[in-house]
């Protein structure tokens, strides 16, 4: 076999392929052994018809396409693999020349990973938030865990702001009431903003054993996104009370023995958590700054399939379970259908860039991943998609997205090694010194964001 390749552009070549047809031998015994089993000719046993009436009973031709399409995928495979070629997706194969006896020649156009240079990245400066914790955040995160171990208490008064009150629903479109439009013994708090828009002005003022009707636009159910007429009836109305913010209350919603030592320790929390965002704004700005000095052509059919791949995901996925189109999605937004293809676009680009970039990265650099860490990155995703561990491990090993997770943990660790050498500072003009474990949570996180590994697969001819 003798191959060419030529260049048509900076991530699309073109492979030429002469393959002698003595090499074909192979799959041309097992296209005659293919067809012995699947046919039947008087005066033979099955699968043991000679070659010679195979030809004549059904033509050379189909025997020939048979062996070619049996043998393409290895001749292009061990083109790419002797041009040393990172291929993505399928191949455009054209069979140029046939001829039995002598000759097979084809050609395969196929997306390959760009060659990217990466320059000198240890000048790279960026500016984050910096952490600070206010007496009014820590204010805030008691009142919130005082407002969780609030309780209630029935009143005989009509519902008021933060009243706790017991609803029957009942909404009707078009004057029918809704299948999936009646609901009892609901619970809800007044001014929480949780059911329907137009609901808290309609019970508010309203007694035990009152009802009220208002107008709506349903967020979900059959009818989602239509106008609907909501009567609610409540049936009891009950006063939230907040416990004292005292040491009993300490005692009692933590493990601490006065309020003293509960601030104090949202306050550490607070402050933990503002290091890990500023942390995480630091890995984003740095990734941004390190895509500006690197020039990465983007393949056609990559960032078409990429689009197409996040249009999806969206609309019968996320949307879908919200119980949304696409169109009422752009409404809510306020955004135009030419508005949101563009940022698609524009976020697909940076994720196929990000990845050709690390992916660089990890190779210039000699990173590996080893048990241990890939380990501690699927227990990291299992908990973000609501698994168990063993059943998320299961599925990645079902569904063959080893490499995958390898290549998320491989490029985490190489935004941090980006990260490691550019210069963070904060809005006060600080150096901020990033220990290693917020790195490497944070750029596994940002890693994980670029699209799949592409895979560099074979044609089926």
């Amino acid at each position: 076999m003798k191959s060419a390749v030529e260049t048509l552009n900076p991530t699309r070549v073109r492979l030429t392929v002469e393959v002698p047809f003595e090499e074909l031998k192979d799959s041309l015994d097992a296209a005659y052994k293919k067809i012995n089993q699947q046919v039947t000719v008087k005066g033979f046993r099955k699968g043991k018809i000679p070659a010679r009436v195979i030809d004549q009973r059904f033509g050379r031709g189909a025997v020939l396409e048979e062996a070619v399409n049996d043998a393409l995928p290895k001749f292009y495979t061990d083109a790419v693999n002797e041009a040393e070629l990172s291929v993505l997706g399928q191949p455009e194969v054209d069979i140029t020349e046939l001829k039995d006896g002598e000759t097979l020649n084809f050609t395969a156009e196929v997306d390959i990973r760009p060659s990217i240079e990466i320059p000198d990245f240890s000048g790279i400066e960026v500016e984050v938030d910096a952490v600070e914790v206010t007496d009014e955040d820590v204010d805030k995160a008691v009142e919130e865990l005082r407002e969780r171990f609030a309780s209630t208490a029935p009143v005989e008064r009509a519902a008021e702001d933060g009243d706790v009150v017991t609803i029957d629903l009942q909404a009707k479109v078009d004057g029918e009431v809704l299948e999936d439009g009646v609901a009892d013994g609901v619970s809800y708090t007044i001014g929480s903003g949780e059911l329907l828009d137009g609901i808290d002005d309609a019970v508010k003022g309203v007694e035990a054993g009152g009802e009220a009707t208002f107008t709506s636009e349903l967020k979900g159910g059959s009818a989602a996104g239509r106008e609907a007429e909501v009567t609610v009836k409540v049936t009891q109305v009950a006063k939230r009370e907040l416990p004292e913010l005292d040491d009993e209350f300490a005692q009692l919603a933590s493990e601490f023995d006065t309020i003293g030592e509960l601030r104090a320790d949202s306050r550490k929390r607070l402050e933990n958590m503002k290091q890990y965002d500023q942390a995480t704004q630091a890995q984003e700005r740095v990734l941004e700054k390190l895509l500006e000095l690197v020039e990465v052509p983007v393949p056609e059919k990559l960032l078409e399939d990429e689009i197409n791949t996040r249009k999806h995901n969206l609309e019968h996925h996320q949307l879908g379970q919200m119980g949304l189109d696409l169109a009422k999605y752009l409404e809510i937004q306020g955004k135009s259908e030419e508005e949101f293809d563009a940022e698609t676009k524009e976020a697909a680009v940076k994720g196929i860039k990000t990845q050709f970039v690390l992916d660089e990265l990890v190779k210039q650099e000699k990173l590996n991943v080893n048990q241990e860490e890939l380990t501690e990155h699927l227990m990291r995703r299992a908990a973000s998609s609501g698994m168990s561990p063993d059943q998320f491990a299961q599925a990645v090993v079902e569904g063959g997205q080893v490499p995958l997770l390898v290549g998320e943990v491989a490029r985490g660790k190489a935004l941090a090694v980006v990260v490691e050498k550019a210069t963070v500072k904060d809005t006060n003009g600080e150096i901020i010194d990033l220990d290693d474990e917020e790195d490497e949570d944070t750029t596994e996180a940002s890693a994980e964001e670029t699209p799949a590994e592409p895979a560099e697969e074979k044609t089926e001819g």
